[in-house]
């Protein structure tokens, strides 16, 4: 069965924004090495739009490799939309999900293969509430934004986890690797 990996960016104070944070060639290259040992990788409607950005970068290099790489991988892994609005996806890697979060998501974890990543704030809320997320990989940036979307808005109930592992980066940021605690 594969794990469903809840990777997200925030800042000290839980701010999630995709326009916070303070990325480098060394964060880039974790991501690109990260997206590798995946199938997949969820968004909803609007990170999955943000992320199209990386699509620049096969037709237009930057002068820094780590982008590129990153965009190659993110190019390359299969990319399950899930929206109301959109009707059509014209990156080739990409689909819009025939069913609903829940369905998409227990039938995606009953099959072999490598684990299937979530990169989007409103869909890792949603699966936390359905105790779908088998593990969490917070990037934590030294800073803090002070305002945005906050990572954990609309969870009510107490979920505990336990840390698995931790990844520091020369900038300060770190990876926190949680599993939530069945209480």
């Amino acid at each position: 069965m594969r794990k469903i990996i809840a990777a997200i960016n925030t800042t000290l104070d839980g701010i999630c924004d995709h326009t916070a944070g303070i990325p480098d060639g060394e964060l880039h290259q974790h991501y690109t090495e990260l997206l590798e040992q995946g199938d997949a990788i969820l968004y909803g409607r609007i990170t999955y739009q943000l992320m199209e950005f990386w699509r620049t970068f096969l037709e237009h290099p930057s002068e820094e490799k780590s982008m590129n790489d990153f965009a190659m991988a993110i190019d390359k892994i299969q990319k399950v939309v899930f929206s109301n609005t959109l009707k059509n996806v014209d990156w080739e890697s990409a689909t819009i999900a025939n069913r609903d979060l829940k369905e998409t998501v227990s039938a995606l974890k009953q099959q072999s293969g490598k684990d299937i990543f979530v990169g989007s704030r409103s869909l890792i809320i949603q699966l936390m509430k359905l105790n779908l997320i088998d593990e969490f990989q917070l990037c934590i940036h030294p800073m803090v934004e002070g305002k945005g979307l906050s990572l954990f808005e609309d969870i009510n109930d107490r979920i505990i986890f336990k840390l698995v592992k931790t990844k520091p980066f020369n900038s300060g940021a770190i990876i926190l690797y949680y599993q939530p605690k069945n209480e």
